[in-house]
């Protein structure tokens, strides 16, 4: 039995074995990929990182008061006292379609459950989009490479594990999927068809921007093939108004969302990429001869014009810009101009070794397939990949590369250009030793076919179980965010729910708390109470007297906490209770709390950090330790200094290469009279266990303290 043979007809279709072979790789990759995202249950079922428990805190909003109500919401936790518009700067797509999702498949599951599960499903459901668009550009075999890969990436399992309920695993699903639908319309044969699927891409484009504003990046390849159409393409008629339907119905849905806005970059990029075409095609039509060079020298004059736009826009700003976040992903050296920006982890500049990690031998196969492509064109050879779709995913391939190189997070975008040309490889690769060759090689090829096989599979296996610890099963083998703080240890505690809840059933339900920004969401969803400031980061300037006031000293911190209206203040301490026979208590303090981020409070409030920090860059100065609101709410002192690799060799001072011991120091006790008084400490800092310690302290700001003059 053949794959093409037939076994089950059903009226005019026919189920043959290479169908129930492509059902079974899908459903294999969609498996892989749910088995691997969720393996941060292993470790606690709950949200992962920052961004999701305000997102599930909206979608509940939208199941309990429905969705016009949402669009009316001014969240009061959010930004004390200012409240957040939330549909002026949400995820709207995000939000609507996990609530819709919610009310058909939630099954009276709890919502707080179906959100973390969320990512997962729709992660894994696009390892199937993926397959229907690489299927697209070069045929069911790279299609089907696509899927695989896709479930096994890295920088996409790192941005969709468990509880993952962000921006990037709808959002990237939905991207997908337009791309799909609009490479599909342009490349249909039946008219109808096309412009189904033309407008579907056009509302998917919308709906993907809505879910997460970085698929604005895949505006700008899709704007450079629309540049390249009328070269590659001799159907003008077809494109002069199946490109326009999908432009229009992209720019209509628009404006169906308040933060997706056509005059943002996107809009001006698609709608200027779409006039070139039109007019090219006229300015081609009307030539008599030299069509071809008419349209390059058109394309030629658009060029030379937009560069000058654009260095005078520089100047003059006239054109809209969009913001640090956005412009910076485009412009690598704008990197360190934005200390808050900068802040942000996965904001860090992608290493070489990172993108190694990441791609590994895919790198490889893209190489070789874009060598292979092209060559089987110039040669009038290649019989699965037509020169738009090949110009597309090199477009994509150069594109993504590049974006990439900038923040860390956007390497999804390099590893979904990367599975592209890899899939396109790895097909062009096995159809060229495949090829029928003349009677006298056939013998070679035969007796080099199972080498060649097992080769191209120990390439692909050896990224999953090499290198130890970097393999995709133990990335994704990570604790859920609040359960290690955001630190550097991979540890489960309850420290920060304990903490939270305790805010919650402890505090009046009008209490503020204040803290830095990265704790707001959990505060406001987990703890129920208004926070100064959160992750959505919408005021630097709310952001950086948070920084300034933490680096003051108590008594000028405690009139700012006052003027912001902040009845609590939060810091978080991560550390470890070192094992050592004496009747005191040391710890090191450098696992990713607030003692670790402290430069980057000095960075954002405009100070000098050579003040506050020894040459190392971390280790606190007598002025910070005894001048700052900071260092007084950390409820440790400096004990001494050891060299980590000879502990015998000790100071009091700071020497450096040495290593800051602490040990344990309240400053503004429960029963003080000072500004602060400590209300709450985390179990992990009062049980005094030896290892990792995830220190969580509320103060209550006392509103009796009498600053002294």
């Amino acid at each position: 039995m053949n794959a093409n043979s037939s076994l089950i007809s059903i009226g005019t279709f026919d189920l043959k074995l290479n169908h129930l072979l492509i059902i079974g790789i899908l459903s294999l990759s969609f498996s892989v990929s749910f088995l691997l995202r969720s393996q941060p249950a292993d470790f606690g079922f709950e949200l992962n990182e920052f961004d999701p428990f305000f997102n599930y805190r909206a979608t509940q909003y939208i199941v309990d008061n429905g969705i016009g109500a949402y669009y009316e919401w001014n969240d009061s936790l959010s930004w004390y006292p200012h409240g957040r518009d939330v549909s002026s700067n949400s995820q709207i797509m995000l939000h609507l379609t996990a609530a819709t999702t919610y009310w058909i498949f939630g099954g009276g599951m709890d919502l707080y459950d179906f959100t973390i599960l969320f990512p997962v499903i729709f992660s894994s459901l696009s390892a199937i989009v993926i397959f229907a668009l690489v299927r697209v550009i070069g045929g069911t075999t790279a299609g089907l490479f696509s899927a695989m890969l896709f479930a096994v990436s890295i920088p996409l399992i790192i941005r969709s594990p468990l509880g993952w309920f962000k921006s990037e695993p709808l959002g990237l699903f939905f991207s997908l999927l337009f791309v799909y639908l609009l490479l599909s319309g342009i490349n249909s044969k039946n008219k109808k068809i096309a412009f189904i699927k033309l407008v579907g891409s056009g509302i998917f484009t919308i709906f993907s921007i809505s879910a997460w504003g970085g698929n604005q990046f895949f505006i700008i390849p899709i704007g450079i093939l629309f540049l390249t159409l009328p070269f590659l393409r001799t159907d003008h008629k077809f494109i002069m108004w199946a490109i326009p339907v999908y432009t229009v119905t992209t720019i209509l849905i628009s404006f169906m969302f308040e933060r997706v806005n056509i005059s943002g970059l996107w809009g001006i990029s698609l709608i200027f990429s779409t006039l070139f075409l039109v007019s090219c095609i006229f300015i081609q039509n009307k030539s008599s001869k030299n069509k071809i060079r008419n349209g390059l020298l058109f394309l030629l004059a658009i060029l030379v014009i937009t560069s000058v736009a654009l260095i005078l826009n520089s100047e003059f700003s006239f054109l809209p810009s969009a913001s640090h976040r956005y412009l910076n992903a485009v412009n690598p050296f704008l990197t360190t101009t934005d200390p808050l920006v900068d802040s942000v982890s996965e904001h860090a500049t992608t290493t070489l070794a990172q993108s190694f990690l990441f791609h590994s031998v895919l790198m490889i196969f893209s190489g070789i397939g874009i060598w292979l492509i092209i060559k089987n064109v110039q040669t009038k050879n290649s019989n699965f990949i037509n020169n738009d779709m090949l110009s597309f995913s090199l477009i994509l391939g150069l594109v993504g590369v590049y974006i990439s190189s900038t923040f860390v997070r956007l390497e999804v975008f390099a590893s979904i250009t990367v599975i592209i040309l890899a899939s396109l490889g790895l097909t062009a690769l096995i159809k060229e030793f495949f090829k029928n060759n003349s009677q006298s090689k056939k013998s070679v090829h035969k007796l080099l076919q199972l080498p060649f096989v097992t080769g191209i599979i120990i390439l692909l296996i050896i990224p999953m179980i090499y290198p130890a610890g970097s393999e995709p099963s133990s990335i994704s083998h990570m604790p859920p965010t609040i359960l290690n703080g955001g630190s550097s240890f991979t540890i489960a505690t309850n420290d920060w729910l304990d903490a939270l809840d305790w805010m919650k059933n402890n505090t009046p339900k009008d209490a503020v708390v204040a803290s830095w920004w990265d704790y707001g969401y959990w505060i406001q969803t987990m703890g129920e109470r208004a926070s100064l400031a959160d992750n959505a980061t919408v005021s630097t300037e709310i952001i950086q007297n948070i920084a300034k006031m933490l680096l003051s000293n108590p008594d000028t911190a405690w009139n700012t906490l006052n003027e912001m209206q902040a009845d609590y203040i939060l810091v978080f301490v991560a550390g470890e209770k070192l094992n050592v026979t004496t009747d005191e208590s040391f710890y090191t303090l450098r696992g990713g709390g607030d003692e670790s981020k402290k430069q980057w409070f000095m960075r954002i409030a405009g100070h000098d950090t050579a003040k506050y920090l020894h040459s190392d860059g971390s280790s606190g100065t007598d002025y910070f330790w005894n001048e700052t609101l900071l260092a007084k709410m950390f409820p440790f002192s400096v004990a001494g200094y050891l060299n980590p690799n000879n502990p015998n060799q000790q100071s009091q001072t700071y020497v450096p290469g040495m290593l800051a011991i602490y040990q344990k120091d309240i400053k503004f006790t429960s029963d003080g009279n000072g500004p602060l008084r400590l209300v709450y400490a985390s179990s992990s800092f009062t049980e005094e266990k030896i290892g990792p310690m995830l220190g969580v302290f509320i103060y209550e700001v006392n509103k009796d303290y009498k600053p002294i003059p």
